[in-house]
């Protein structure tokens, strides 16, 4: 019997042993985030969810493309746990090779279903308005381009200006070719080649269109946003032209989440993306200063933006958004 005794108090000092081993596991526990997304923003998701939960996370910063190329290079091996973008092609190449895990059920079902692409292996985190900026003392609303597409008329040669280069306007360019073909894109950017001025930036195209340098440009909502909550000495002459009519230049650019297969902290990830997704991720968004659009079942997006079911966008499967062709596009154009 004392022999039983010992055997039983062994056994129980040996789970107990085990269980807090456990524990000390999760709680040692930390993931690596590779981000593309603004520094600033993603700051505040990862100090909120380490605050709450105790997870540390690394954040190792760097462009959609260059992070997504490397998480492909890595393969397997890559240390990340989980990938955030500013834009979705980025999201679908990692995801067109493989290498993420499918997201919890719990947290797809927090995103609004526009914002959640059909592969189920990533969500929408944030979202971003195409728009065009253009000088109010040089423009008035009657002159403005109807549609995104009218830029490639002759009377806009020398009036416009992009930041090809950039992730932000391929994502825009990718969206039109989901929309309206090879062959009308290809033709797009042709005479984008022939009428608009490139600029380094959608910053920098905005300033270009404050001193008046140039009538108009396309970027993303929130350059204006920003500059108007600080001094809007970038933007004092500029106003914001929505296409809206499910326009190709509507376009709403969806800023990705996913959990790598690969992870070797696959909870704690998952645990991440959630909460990056659910209701205190999605209140940093609507009351910080990246003025990016929350993109989750019941969020509020900052009071300043116009709200997205205003914007009348083109219905888009994020999980289609061809980077590899739009580089080869604008590479044939010239543009790039």
């Amino acid at each position: 019997m004392r022999f039983l005794n010992r055997v039983i108090a062994a056994a129980a000092m040996f789970a107990a042993a085990m269980g807090a081993a456990s524990v000390h596991a999760a709680d040692d526990a930390s993931i690596v985030v590779y981000n593309a997304q603004h520094d600033s923003l993603t700051k505040e998701w990862v100090a909120g969810f380490t605050r709450e939960t105790g997870i540390k996370v690394t954040v190792r910063n760097g462009g959609d493309t260059e992070l997504a190329n490397q998480i492909v290079a890595e393969g397997a091996a890559s240390p990340a746990d989980v990938f955030l973008t500013e834009n979705s092609p980025a999201m679908v190449l990692v995801d067109n090779a493989k290498l993420f895990a499918t997201v919890d059920p719990a947290t797809v079902a927090q995103v609004l279903p526009a914002y959640r692409p059909s592969s189920g292996k990533w969500i929408g985190i944030a979202a971003r308005a195409t728009v065009f900026v253009y000088n109010k003392t040089k423009l008035t609303t009657d002159k403005l381009p109807k549609s995104m597409l009218d830029l490639a008329d002759a009377s806009w040669k020398g009036r416009w200006a992009a930041s090809p280069a950039g992730a932000d306007f391929q994502a825009i360019v990718s969206a039109l070719l989901e929309a309206k073909g090879e062959d009308a894109t290809r033709a797009w950017l042709k005479a984008m080649k022939t009428n608009f001025t490139a600029y380094r930036g959608n910053g920098t195209v905005m300033k270009a269109v404050n001193t008046g340098e140039i009538d108009g440009g396309i970027i993303y909502h929130y350059y204006y946003a920003g500059d108007q909550a600080k001094t809007a000495e970038n933007s004092n002459n500029v106003a914001l032209h929505y296409f809206k009519h499910q326009d190709p230049g509507a376009f709403i650019s969806i800023s990705g989440g996913g959990v790598l297969a690969s992870s070797k902290h696959p909870k704690e990830a998952q645990a991440f993306l959630k909460w990056v997704a659910g209701k205190k991720g999605q209140e940093i968004l609507r009351d910080g200063t990246s003025y990016e659009y929350a993109v989750g079942e019941g969020a509020a997006s900052n009071a300043k933006l116009v709200p997205l079911n205003e914007l009348d966008a083109p219905k888009i499967d994020a999980s289609k958004l061809n980077s590899a062709k739009v580089t080869d596009l604008m590479t044939q154009a010239g543009l790039l």
